[in-house]
Protein backbone atom coordinates (compact mmCIF):
# COMPACT_ATOMS: atom_id res chain seq x y z
CA UNK A 1 0.00 0.00 0.00
CA UNK A 2 1.46 3.45 -1.13
CA UNK A 3 0.15 6.48 0.72
CA UNK A 4 1.42 9.81 -0.39
CA UNK A 5 0.22 12.27 2.18
CA UNK A 6 2.45 15.30 0.47
CA UNK A 7 2.53 17.85 -2.35
CA UNK A 8 6.02 19.07 -3.98
CA UNK A 9 5.82 22.68 -3.95
CA UNK A 10 8.43 25.16 -3.79
CA UNK A 11 11.10 22.52 -3.54
CA UNK A 12 9.56 20.65 -0.43
CA UNK A 13 7.02 18.37 0.39
CA UNK A 14 4.14 19.66 1.92
CA UNK A 15 1.07 18.78 3.46
CA UNK A 16 -2.04 19.62 1.14
CA UNK A 17 -4.45 22.41 2.67
CA UNK A 18 -7.60 20.02 2.77
CA UNK A 19 -7.94 16.26 4.46
CA UNK A 20 -9.54 14.64 1.40
CA UNK A 21 -7.70 11.92 -0.07
CA UNK A 22 -8.11 10.08 -3.69
CA UNK A 23 -7.91 5.82 -3.46
CA UNK A 24 -5.90 4.62 -6.46
CA UNK A 25 -6.64 1.56 -7.27
CA UNK A 26 -4.60 -2.22 -8.65
CA UNK A 27 -5.70 -2.48 -12.28
CA UNK A 28 -5.01 -6.07 -12.47
CA UNK A 29 -7.46 -6.82 -9.05
CA UNK A 30 -9.24 -3.68 -8.17
CA UNK A 31 -8.02 -3.27 -4.84
CA UNK A 32 -6.68 0.01 -3.55
CA UNK A 33 -3.10 0.09 -3.86
CA UNK A 34 -2.31 3.58 -2.57
CA UNK A 35 -3.73 6.97 -1.40
CA UNK A 36 -2.71 10.62 -2.80
CA UNK A 37 -4.02 13.70 -1.52
CA UNK A 38 -7.08 15.83 -3.01
CA UNK A 39 -5.57 18.51 -3.59
CA UNK A 40 -8.10 22.23 -3.87
CA UNK A 41 -7.31 25.35 -5.15
CA UNK A 42 -5.71 26.63 -2.25
CA UNK A 43 -3.32 23.90 -3.32
CA UNK A 44 -2.86 24.98 -7.04
CA UNK A 45 -2.20 28.59 -5.74
CA UNK A 46 0.38 28.11 -3.91
CA UNK A 47 2.24 25.51 -6.54
CA UNK A 48 1.98 28.77 -9.39
CA UNK A 49 2.99 31.07 -6.96
CA UNK A 50 6.25 29.15 -6.20
CA UNK A 51 6.62 28.39 -10.07
CA UNK A 52 5.83 32.61 -10.84
CA UNK A 53 8.40 33.19 -8.19
CA UNK A 54 11.52 31.03 -9.36
CA UNK A 55 10.69 31.82 -13.15
CA UNK A 56 12.97 35.00 -13.51
CA UNK A 57 15.78 33.02 -12.27
CA UNK A 58 15.20 29.57 -14.04
CA UNK A 59 14.00 31.47 -17.66
CA UNK A 60 17.45 33.08 -17.35
CA UNK A 61 19.59 30.25 -17.13
CA UNK A 62 21.88 28.86 -19.76
CA UNK A 63 20.28 26.07 -21.87
CA UNK A 64 23.59 23.98 -20.94
CA UNK A 65 22.94 24.26 -17.61
CA UNK A 66 19.09 23.14 -18.65
CA UNK A 67 20.13 20.44 -20.34
CA UNK A 68 22.44 19.04 -17.46
CA UNK A 69 19.87 18.76 -15.13
CA UNK A 70 17.70 16.75 -18.12
CA UNK A 71 20.50 14.20 -18.24
CA UNK A 72 20.62 14.03 -14.04
CA UNK A 73 16.75 13.40 -14.56
CA UNK A 74 16.90 10.65 -17.33
CA UNK A 75 19.69 9.13 -15.32
CA UNK A 76 17.66 9.05 -12.00
CA UNK A 77 14.34 7.68 -13.78
CA UNK A 78 17.10 5.08 -15.31
CA UNK A 79 17.67 4.06 -11.66
CA UNK A 80 13.96 3.32 -10.57
CA UNK A 81 13.04 2.04 -14.12
CA UNK A 82 11.83 -1.49 -12.75
CA UNK A 83 10.25 0.54 -9.94
CA UNK A 84 8.35 2.44 -12.36
CA UNK A 85 7.61 -0.26 -14.56
CA UNK A 86 5.64 -2.43 -12.51
CA UNK A 87 4.22 0.37 -10.86
CA UNK A 88 2.36 1.52 -14.12
CA UNK A 89 1.59 -1.49 -14.64
CA UNK A 90 -0.41 -2.00 -11.83
CA UNK A 91 -2.21 1.51 -12.46
CA UNK A 92 -2.27 1.20 -15.84
CA UNK A 93 -2.72 -2.37 -16.72
CA UNK A 94 -0.20 -2.98 -19.26
CA UNK A 95 2.06 -6.14 -19.07
CA UNK A 96 4.97 -5.76 -17.34
CA UNK A 97 7.62 -6.50 -19.93
CA UNK A 98 5.90 -3.65 -22.32
CA UNK A 99 5.64 -1.08 -19.51
CA UNK A 100 9.44 -1.40 -18.96
CA UNK A 101 9.95 -0.34 -22.78
CA UNK A 102 7.48 1.72 -23.08
CA UNK A 103 5.83 3.40 -19.96
CA UNK A 104 9.52 3.96 -18.26
CA UNK A 105 11.56 3.47 -20.91
CA UNK A 106 10.17 6.35 -22.97
CA UNK A 107 10.68 8.93 -20.89
CA UNK A 108 13.89 7.86 -19.56
CA UNK A 109 15.27 8.18 -23.32
CA UNK A 110 12.75 11.58 -23.63
CA UNK A 111 14.33 13.57 -21.00
CA UNK A 112 17.65 12.84 -22.06
CA UNK A 113 16.44 13.89 -26.05
CA UNK A 114 15.74 17.00 -24.41
CA UNK A 115 19.21 17.70 -22.97
CA UNK A 116 20.56 16.59 -26.48
CA UNK A 117 17.98 18.88 -28.27
CA UNK A 118 19.01 22.19 -26.34
CA UNK A 119 22.93 21.62 -27.20
CA UNK A 120 21.71 22.66 -31.09
CA UNK A 121 18.83 24.46 -30.55
CA UNK A 122 18.90 28.27 -32.20
CA UNK A 123 17.27 29.98 -29.51
CA UNK A 124 17.84 33.33 -31.78
CA UNK A 125 18.72 34.22 -35.77
CA UNK A 126 19.09 37.39 -37.36
CA UNK A 127 16.24 38.26 -39.97
CA UNK A 128 17.14 42.18 -42.02
CA UNK A 129 17.71 44.22 -39.38
CA UNK A 130 15.83 41.78 -37.00
CA UNK A 131 16.80 39.79 -33.91
CA UNK A 132 14.49 36.97 -33.42
CA UNK A 133 14.38 35.78 -29.96
CA UNK A 134 13.13 32.55 -28.63
CA UNK A 135 11.79 32.66 -24.86
CA UNK A 136 10.32 30.85 -22.07
CA UNK A 137 6.36 31.17 -22.31
CA UNK A 138 6.43 31.48 -18.64
CA UNK A 139 4.83 29.49 -16.04
CA UNK A 140 3.34 26.54 -17.75
CA UNK A 141 0.74 23.81 -16.21
CA UNK A 142 0.93 20.55 -17.78
CA UNK A 143 -2.66 18.36 -17.07
CA UNK A 144 -1.95 14.56 -18.10
CA UNK A 145 -3.68 11.26 -18.15
CA UNK A 146 -3.43 7.65 -17.10
CA UNK A 147 -3.48 5.57 -20.20
CA UNK A 148 0.58 6.48 -20.62
CA UNK A 149 0.85 8.28 -17.81
CA UNK A 150 5.20 9.49 -17.36
CA UNK A 151 5.21 9.42 -21.14
CA UNK A 152 2.81 12.09 -21.30
CA UNK A 153 3.67 13.64 -18.23
CA UNK A 154 7.76 13.41 -19.78
CA UNK A 155 6.09 15.12 -23.27
CA UNK A 156 5.12 18.33 -21.62
CA UNK A 157 7.37 18.81 -18.59
CA UNK A 158 11.21 18.04 -19.90
CA UNK A 159 10.33 20.45 -23.01
CA UNK A 160 8.66 23.05 -20.81
CA UNK A 161 11.80 22.98 -18.70
CA UNK A 162 14.87 22.94 -21.46
CA UNK A 163 12.84 26.08 -22.93
CA UNK A 164 12.97 27.73 -19.32
CA UNK A 165 9.66 27.81 -18.20
CA UNK A 166 8.71 26.32 -15.03
CA UNK A 167 6.09 23.96 -14.15
CA UNK A 168 3.14 22.86 -12.46
CA UNK A 169 1.95 19.17 -13.09
CA UNK A 170 -1.25 17.22 -12.32
CA UNK A 171 -1.21 14.28 -13.17
CA UNK A 172 -3.96 12.19 -13.75
CA UNK A 173 -5.70 10.42 -10.33
CA UNK A 174 -6.21 7.37 -11.22
CA UNK A 175 -2.64 7.04 -12.22
CA UNK A 176 -0.60 9.28 -9.93
CA UNK A 177 2.66 7.19 -7.98
CA UNK A 178 4.69 7.17 -11.03
CA UNK A 179 4.64 11.32 -10.57
CA UNK A 180 5.66 11.16 -7.19
CA UNK A 181 8.73 8.92 -8.15
CA UNK A 182 9.57 11.60 -10.98
CA UNK A 183 9.29 14.09 -8.43
CA UNK A 184 11.86 12.28 -6.04
CA UNK A 185 14.39 12.28 -8.65
CA UNK A 186 13.65 16.14 -9.50
CA UNK A 187 14.44 16.98 -6.58
CA UNK A 188 17.49 14.46 -5.69
CA UNK A 189 18.61 16.22 -9.14
CA UNK A 190 18.64 19.61 -7.30
CA UNK A 191 16.37 21.31 -9.56
CA UNK A 192 16.22 24.84 -8.22
CA UNK A 193 13.09 25.33 -5.85
CA UNK A 194 9.37 26.00 -7.57
CA UNK A 195 10.43 24.82 -11.08
CA UNK A 196 8.54 22.21 -10.71
CA UNK A 197 5.71 21.40 -8.61
CA UNK A 198 3.10 18.27 -8.21
CA UNK A 199 -0.22 19.00 -6.94
CA UNK A 200 -2.54 16.04 -7.68
CA UNK A 201 -6.69 16.11 -7.28
CA UNK A 202 -9.60 16.12 -9.67
CA UNK A 203 -9.91 17.92 -12.67
CA UNK A 204 -12.66 20.08 -11.68
CA UNK A 205 -11.19 21.20 -8.55
CA UNK A 206 -6.99 21.78 -9.24
CA UNK A 207 -7.25 21.09 -12.83
CA UNK A 208 -9.85 23.83 -13.24
CA UNK A 209 -8.41 26.53 -10.68
CA UNK A 210 -4.88 26.28 -12.60
CA UNK A 211 -6.27 26.84 -16.10
CA UNK A 212 -8.30 29.69 -14.40
CA UNK A 213 -4.73 31.21 -12.57
CA UNK A 214 -4.06 34.54 -13.97
CA UNK A 215 -0.11 33.80 -13.20
CA UNK A 216 -0.65 31.04 -15.68
CA UNK A 217 1.01 32.23 -19.28
CA UNK A 218 0.44 28.07 -21.51
CA UNK A 219 -1.64 25.33 -20.40
CA UNK A 220 -0.54 21.56 -22.21
CA UNK A 221 -3.46 19.41 -21.84
CA UNK A 222 -3.96 15.42 -23.35
CA UNK A 223 -6.75 13.82 -22.36
CA UNK A 224 -10.93 13.93 -23.71
CA UNK A 225 -12.10 16.34 -26.26
CA UNK A 226 -14.86 17.22 -23.95
CA UNK A 227 -12.31 18.20 -21.21
CA UNK A 228 -9.97 19.55 -23.51
CA UNK A 229 -13.07 21.57 -24.64
CA UNK A 230 -13.83 22.80 -20.96
CA UNK A 231 -10.03 24.10 -20.77
CA UNK A 232 -10.31 26.33 -23.83
CA UNK A 233 -13.18 27.60 -22.38
CA UNK A 234 -11.57 28.79 -19.01
CA UNK A 235 -8.23 29.49 -20.92
CA UNK A 236 -9.68 32.12 -23.01
CA UNK A 237 -10.80 34.36 -19.71
CA UNK A 238 -7.52 35.40 -19.74
CA UNK A 239 -6.13 34.35 -23.17
CA UNK A 240 -3.86 31.50 -22.49
CA UNK A 241 -2.04 29.79 -24.63
CA UNK A 242 -2.90 26.12 -24.77
CA UNK A 243 -1.94 23.04 -26.78
CA UNK A 244 -4.40 20.42 -27.00
CA UNK A 245 -3.63 16.46 -27.46
CA UNK A 246 -7.03 14.84 -27.22
CA UNK A 247 -8.94 11.81 -28.67
CA UNK A 248 -9.06 10.08 -31.82
CA UNK A 249 -10.64 7.48 -34.49
CA UNK A 250 -7.35 6.32 -36.23
CA UNK A 251 -8.17 4.19 -39.70
CA UNK A 252 -5.68 1.99 -41.00
CA UNK A 253 -6.02 1.78 -44.32
CA UNK A 254 -5.06 -1.78 -46.27
CA UNK A 255 -5.16 -1.25 -49.98
CA UNK A 256 -6.09 -3.88 -52.84
CA UNK A 257 -2.05 -4.46 -53.00
CA UNK A 258 -1.33 -4.88 -49.83
CA UNK A 259 0.37 -7.72 -47.74
CA UNK A 260 -2.79 -8.74 -46.32
CA UNK A 261 -2.15 -10.92 -43.38
CA UNK A 262 0.79 -8.44 -42.34
CA UNK A 263 -0.90 -5.40 -42.51
CA UNK A 264 -4.05 -7.16 -40.80
CA UNK A 265 -1.80 -8.34 -37.91
CA UNK A 266 -0.26 -4.76 -37.11
CA UNK A 267 -3.22 -3.23 -37.37
CA UNK A 268 -4.56 -5.64 -34.62
CA UNK A 269 -1.62 -4.82 -32.36
CA UNK A 270 -1.78 -1.42 -32.89
CA UNK A 271 -5.68 -1.03 -32.19
CA UNK A 272 -4.86 -3.68 -28.78
CA UNK A 273 -1.65 -2.11 -27.60
CA UNK A 274 -1.92 -1.18 -23.79
CA UNK A 275 -5.47 -2.99 -24.08
CA UNK A 276 -6.67 -0.30 -26.94
CA UNK A 277 -6.10 2.57 -23.92
CA UNK A 278 -4.39 4.66 -26.71
CA UNK A 279 -5.34 7.71 -28.13
CA UNK A 280 -3.48 6.88 -31.40
CA UNK A 281 -5.05 3.35 -31.64
CA UNK A 282 -5.88 1.73 -35.16
CA UNK A 283 -9.36 0.78 -34.26
CA UNK A 284 -10.76 1.27 -37.65
CA UNK A 285 -9.61 -1.49 -40.14
CA UNK A 286 -10.39 -0.52 -43.48
CA UNK A 287 -10.43 -3.37 -46.31
CA UNK A 288 -11.55 -3.85 -49.85
CA UNK A 289 -14.92 -5.51 -50.06
CA UNK A 290 -13.40 -8.65 -52.38
CA UNK A 291 -11.22 -9.03 -49.07
CA UNK A 292 -12.85 -8.45 -46.61
CA UNK A 293 -13.49 -12.53 -45.41
CA UNK A 294 -9.70 -13.17 -45.80
CA UNK A 295 -8.71 -10.19 -43.06
CA UNK A 296 -11.81 -11.43 -40.80
CA UNK A 297 -10.20 -14.35 -40.32
CA UNK A 298 -7.15 -13.40 -39.91
CA UNK A 299 -7.84 -10.48 -37.37
CA UNK A 300 -10.33 -13.19 -35.48
CA UNK A 301 -6.98 -15.46 -35.36
CA UNK A 302 -4.54 -12.97 -34.26
CA UNK A 303 -6.96 -11.51 -31.51
CA UNK A 304 -6.78 -15.02 -30.31
CA UNK A 305 -3.48 -14.75 -29.32
CA UNK A 306 -3.88 -12.20 -27.25
CA UNK A 307 -3.60 -13.99 -23.93
CA UNK A 308 -5.89 -11.49 -21.35
CA UNK A 309 -4.30 -11.99 -17.50
CA UNK A 310 -2.37 -10.27 -15.04
CA UNK A 311 -0.38 -7.33 -16.25
CA UNK A 312 2.49 -8.81 -13.66
CA UNK A 313 2.46 -12.45 -15.54
CA UNK A 314 5.03 -13.62 -18.03
CA UNK A 315 2.22 -15.33 -20.34
CA UNK A 316 -0.07 -12.06 -20.49
CA UNK A 317 -0.49 -10.27 -23.72
CA UNK A 318 -3.37 -8.19 -22.67
CA UNK A 319 -3.78 -6.72 -19.60
CA UNK A 320 -6.58 -5.16 -17.93
CA UNK A 321 -8.13 -1.84 -18.68
CA UNK A 322 -6.99 0.85 -15.71
CA UNK A 323 -10.34 1.44 -14.19
CA UNK A 324 -14.51 -0.03 -13.57
CA UNK A 325 -15.39 3.05 -15.05
CA UNK A 326 -13.36 2.63 -17.88
CA UNK A 327 -14.44 -1.80 -17.90
CA UNK A 328 -18.70 -0.66 -18.24
CA UNK A 329 -17.73 2.18 -20.54
CA UNK A 330 -16.02 -0.49 -23.37
CA UNK A 331 -18.40 -3.41 -22.43
CA UNK A 332 -21.51 -0.91 -23.05
CA UNK A 333 -19.93 -0.21 -26.41
CA UNK A 334 -19.10 -3.60 -27.37
CA UNK A 335 -23.51 -3.97 -26.84
CA UNK A 336 -23.80 -1.20 -28.94
CA UNK A 337 -22.31 -2.98 -31.70
CA UNK A 338 -23.79 -6.10 -31.49
CA UNK A 339 -27.45 -3.81 -30.94
CA UNK A 340 -26.59 -1.79 -34.42
CA UNK A 341 -25.81 -5.01 -36.49
CA UNK A 342 -22.44 -4.86 -36.95
CA UNK A 343 -21.09 -8.62 -36.93
CA UNK A 344 -18.49 -9.86 -33.86
CA UNK A 345 -16.30 -11.57 -35.31
CA UNK A 346 -14.41 -12.05 -32.23
CA UNK A 347 -14.49 -11.82 -28.04
CA UNK A 348 -17.55 -9.97 -26.71
CA UNK A 349 -18.89 -8.43 -23.80
CA UNK A 350 -18.74 -10.98 -21.71
CA UNK A 351 -16.18 -11.17 -18.73
CA UNK A 352 -13.46 -13.47 -19.96
CA UNK A 353 -12.28 -16.78 -18.08
CA UNK A 354 -9.86 -17.49 -16.10
CA UNK A 355 -8.82 -13.91 -15.08
CA UNK A 356 -8.26 -12.48 -11.37
CA UNK A 357 -10.90 -11.79 -9.44
CA UNK A 358 -11.84 -8.02 -9.42
CA UNK A 359 -9.54 -6.59 -12.15
CA UNK A 360 -10.96 -4.76 -15.01
CA UNK A 361 -10.01 -7.59 -17.74
CA UNK A 362 -12.09 -7.42 -20.86
CA UNK A 363 -12.10 -9.41 -24.00
CA UNK A 364 -10.23 -8.78 -27.08
CA UNK A 365 -12.92 -8.07 -30.04
CA UNK A 366 -13.14 -7.62 -33.66
CA UNK A 367 -16.04 -6.46 -35.43
CA UNK A 368 -17.20 -7.23 -39.07
CA UNK A 369 -19.00 -5.30 -41.68
CA UNK A 370 -19.35 -2.10 -39.66
CA UNK A 371 -20.55 0.80 -41.31
CA UNK A 372 -19.17 4.13 -40.93
CA UNK A 373 -21.87 5.55 -39.59
CA UNK A 374 -22.13 3.18 -36.52
CA UNK A 375 -21.65 4.46 -33.07
CA UNK A 376 -18.49 1.74 -32.68
CA UNK A 377 -16.71 3.39 -35.66
CA UNK A 378 -17.19 7.15 -34.94
CA UNK A 379 -16.96 7.53 -30.77
CA UNK A 380 -13.45 6.59 -29.24
CA UNK A 381 -13.92 3.90 -27.10
CA UNK A 382 -10.49 3.59 -25.31
CA UNK A 383 -10.71 -0.60 -25.41
CA UNK A 384 -9.33 -3.51 -27.29
CA UNK A 385 -12.43 -3.16 -30.02
CA UNK A 386 -11.78 -3.17 -33.62
CA UNK A 387 -13.91 -2.50 -36.54
CA UNK A 388 -13.43 -3.95 -40.09
CA UNK A 389 -15.03 -1.41 -42.66
CA UNK A 390 -15.46 -2.99 -45.89
CA UNK A 391 -14.97 -0.56 -48.61
CA UNK A 392 -15.30 -0.39 -52.81
CA UNK A 393 -12.38 1.99 -54.34
CA UNK A 394 -9.82 3.69 -53.23
CA UNK A 395 -11.42 6.91 -52.92
CA UNK A 396 -14.44 5.57 -50.70
CA UNK A 397 -11.40 4.70 -48.54
CA UNK A 398 -10.04 8.01 -48.27
CA UNK A 399 -13.56 9.11 -47.64
CA UNK A 400 -14.59 7.15 -44.78
CA UNK A 401 -10.91 7.35 -43.19
CA UNK A 402 -11.55 11.47 -43.18
CA UNK A 403 -15.60 11.06 -42.37
CA UNK A 404 -14.85 11.29 -38.54
CA UNK A 405 -14.69 14.55 -36.05
CA UNK A 406 -10.87 13.12 -34.78
CA UNK A 407 -7.41 13.66 -37.45
CA UNK A 408 -5.22 11.96 -34.70
CA UNK A 409 -3.34 9.31 -36.51
CA UNK A 410 -3.89 6.46 -39.06
CA UNK A 411 -1.92 4.30 -41.29
CA UNK A 412 -1.89 3.07 -45.07
CA UNK A 413 -0.71 -0.38 -46.56
CA UNK A 414 0.54 -0.70 -50.00
CA UNK A 415 3.27 -2.71 -51.80
CA UNK A 416 3.43 0.14 -54.06
CA UNK A 417 5.83 2.90 -51.51
CA UNK A 418 4.66 5.97 -53.57
CA UNK A 419 0.74 4.97 -53.81
CA UNK A 420 0.97 4.26 -50.02
CA UNK A 421 2.31 7.76 -49.44
CA UNK A 422 0.08 9.26 -52.08
CA UNK A 423 -2.98 8.10 -50.00
CA UNK A 424 -1.34 8.78 -46.71
CA UNK A 425 -0.84 12.52 -47.90
CA UNK A 426 -5.00 12.60 -48.18
CA UNK A 427 -5.41 11.30 -44.68
CA UNK A 428 -6.35 14.27 -42.61
CA UNK A 429 -4.25 13.43 -39.83
CA UNK A 430 -1.48 14.49 -37.50
CA UNK A 431 0.72 11.20 -37.73
CA UNK A 432 0.35 8.50 -40.51
CA UNK A 433 2.24 5.45 -40.37
CA UNK A 434 3.24 3.82 -44.05
CA UNK A 435 3.64 0.35 -44.19
CA UNK A 436 4.36 -0.11 -40.67
CA UNK A 437 6.58 2.57 -40.61
CA UNK A 438 8.48 3.21 -36.72
CA UNK A 439 7.71 5.62 -34.54
CA UNK A 440 9.93 8.53 -33.98
CA UNK A 441 10.69 10.41 -30.84
CA UNK A 442 11.47 13.27 -32.75
CA UNK A 443 8.57 13.69 -35.06
CA UNK A 444 5.87 16.48 -34.32
CA UNK A 445 3.21 14.45 -32.60
CA UNK A 446 -0.90 15.81 -32.54
CA UNK A 447 -4.23 15.70 -34.37
CA UNK A 448 -6.40 17.88 -36.71
CA UNK A 449 -9.87 18.69 -36.23
CA UNK A 450 -11.16 17.74 -32.73
CA UNK A 451 -7.76 15.52 -31.75
CA UNK A 452 -6.51 18.84 -30.35
CA UNK A 453 -4.19 21.74 -31.80
CA UNK A 454 -0.42 22.07 -31.34
CA UNK A 455 2.66 19.28 -30.95
CA UNK A 456 4.76 17.20 -29.05
CA UNK A 457 8.01 15.53 -28.86
CA UNK A 458 11.46 16.68 -30.87
CA UNK A 459 12.39 20.72 -31.09
CA UNK A 460 8.43 20.76 -32.21
CA UNK A 461 7.29 20.11 -28.26
CA UNK A 462 9.91 22.63 -27.29
CA UNK A 463 8.48 25.27 -29.57
CA UNK A 464 5.25 25.20 -27.45
CA UNK A 465 6.66 26.59 -24.82
CA UNK A 466 8.73 29.30 -26.51
CA UNK A 467 7.29 32.76 -27.55
CA UNK A 468 9.09 35.00 -30.39
CA UNK A 469 10.33 38.11 -29.11
CA UNK A 470 11.58 40.16 -31.84
CA UNK A 471 14.25 43.14 -31.69
CA UNK A 472 14.42 45.64 -34.06
CA UNK A 473 18.21 46.98 -34.90
CA UNK A 474 19.37 50.06 -36.28
CA UNK A 475 21.92 49.95 -38.73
Amino acid sequence: MQIRDKLFIGGQWVAPHGRETIDVHNAGNGEVMGRIPAGDAADADAAVKAARSAFDSWSNSSPASRAEFLEKISAGLKARADELARTIAQEVGMPLKMSSRIQAGLPIANFANYAKILKDYAFEERVGNSLVVREPAGVAVAITPWNYPLHQITLKVAPALAAGCTVVLKPSEVAPFNAFILAEVIEAAGLPKGVFNLVTGFGPTVGEALVKHPDVDVVSFTGSTRAGKRISELAAQSVKRVALELGGKSASVILDDADLAAAVKSTVNGCYLNSGQTCTALTRMLVPDSLYEQAKTIAAEVAKGFTVGDPLQESTKLGPLSSQAQLERVRSYIKKGQQEGAELVAGGAEPPEGVPAGGYYVRPTVFGRVKNSMTIAQEEIFGPVLSIIPYRDEEEAVRIANDTVYGLAGAVWSKDEARAQRVARRIRAGQVDVNGGAFNMNAPFGGFKQSGHGREAGRYGLEEFLEYNSLQLKG
